[in-house]
């Protein structure tokens, strides 16, 4: 270790050949042995000055000539002499020790910022990824409470939590003749004609016009007494006749159904509903629209009732295409109903092609909601009655 300051480098003056100074071969040693000879007898005065050499000190030190006497050239008293314990030549270079422990500190200081800068950076991107990532097409977070996945739900370095994954089967586990409800507790038993299908990440269900082609729930989903929505995404092989896609109501008409029709001998989306209890057409209502494609193309219907308004309104992809007033709706407690309706004590209207992104709600949402619809999600604000077929 050194103070700072440098050890003492005055030259030494030339000692004279034969007196065992610096640089020379050693002289013989004096009988009586010094500090730095190998132990003798010790002399009885004390060594020259130093004292008894002690076994100790004595064993494995260099040979360091003989001691030059006291005012002798290059001895104690001698002017420019050095001191008693003043450093061999061969002594370590104080200095550049000095100089490489502060290199060793320092590079060891920089260790220690770039570990702690690359932590940060580490801590920093993975809270950026858990910011910016996610698929829209994931999962549906209003749905379901649960949320898209990683392993476990323990907090990250980061200190956000990850996401759970959400379960996306459309049937009902083990039994794929049901069509789950991820809201509620109102699964769709399909017909033995109607099956649900994968396509890409979405599923959908596949209906073939004819009687034995439907799914329907065991009980009533929408309470038609009170204001409500119903949507679905659909598609339809070719726009002839009436064709229902969804529709509740009892064993002998119904309350709601929403589709396609002949309208003055054009195809036309239509929402209708009952207002009279004996279920005849003079007491229904209904409101239509169009869109640019109506077959093999799909397309996502909307039906309102504000029963504070006592109006109903239909949307197609988002936009609304009329509207009209009504006394109020029938209110037939059966159940709800895919790819058919009740009319008249029978069932009519199977619908023929595919649909998928079901969902009701248990109050009227607003232009701006339905215009944001998704297919595979529903409304992110209003919880929904019932959603099937989401993705």
């Amino acid at each position: 270790m050194t103070d700072g300051t440098n050890p003492p480098s005055n030259p030494q003056p030339q000692p004279a050949p034969g007196n065992g100074g610096y640089g020379f071969p050693p002289a013989p040693p004096a009988p009586a042995a010094g500090y730095g000879y190998p132990p003798g007898a010790p002399a009885q005065d004390g060594g020259g000055g130093f004292g008894p050499a002690p076994q100790q000190w004595a064993q494995g030190l260099p040979d360091m000539g003989a001691p030059v006497p006291p005012g002798a050239p290059g001895g104690p008293g001698f002017p420019g002499a050095p001191g008693p314990f003043a450093p061999a030549p061969d002594q370590p270079d104080w200095e550049a020790m000095a100089d490489r422990s502060a290199a060793e500190k320092r590079k060891k200081r920089l260790w220690m910022i770039a570990g702690a800068v690359t932590v940060l950076a580490l801590l920093a991107g993975g809270g950026t990824f858990l910011l910016m990532g996610g698929d829209d097409k994931g999962g549906n977070e209003a749905v379901d409470d649960k949320q898209s996945p990683t392993v476990s739900a323990s907090p990250s370095p980061s200190g956000s939590k990850t996401k759970a994954p959400v379960d996306n089967t459309p049937t009902v586990k083990d039994d794929p003749t049901q069509i789950r409800d991820r809201s509620g507790k109102s699964p769709l038993k399909m017909g033995p004609d109607a099956g649900v299908f994968p396509i890409d990440k979405r599923f959908e269900i596949r209906t073939k016009g004819n009687e034995n082609s439907y799914a329907e729930s065991q009980k009533a989903v929408v309470d038609t007494g009170k204001s409500f929505t119903v949507s679905a995404h659909v598609w339809n092989r070719a726009p002839k006749g009436r064709q229902i896609a969804v529709s509740q109501g009892n064993e002998k008409s119904f309350s709601f159904e929403l589709g396609l029709d002949q309208v003055n001998g054009k195809p036309a989306w239509v929402f209708r509903v009952q207002t009279g209890d004996q279920g005849a057409e003079a007491t229904a209502v209904t409101v239509t629209g169009e869109s640019p494609k109506m077959e093999k193309t799909f397309s996502t219907l909307t039906g309102t009732y504000d029963a504070e308004r006592k109006q109903i309104a239909l949307y197609v992809n988002g936009k609304k295409t009329g509207e009209a007033a009504v006394p109020g709706i029938f209110q037939a407690q059966g159940p709800l109903q895919l790819a058919r309706s009740r009319h008249e004590d029978k069932w009519t209207a199977p619908w023929n092609g595919a649909m998928e992104t079901v969902h009701t709600y248990a109050s009227v949402l607003s232009p701006a909601q339905i215009d944001t619809f998704k297919p595979g999600r529903v409304d992110a604000k209003t919880k929904p009655t019932g959603s099937w077929l989401l993705y």
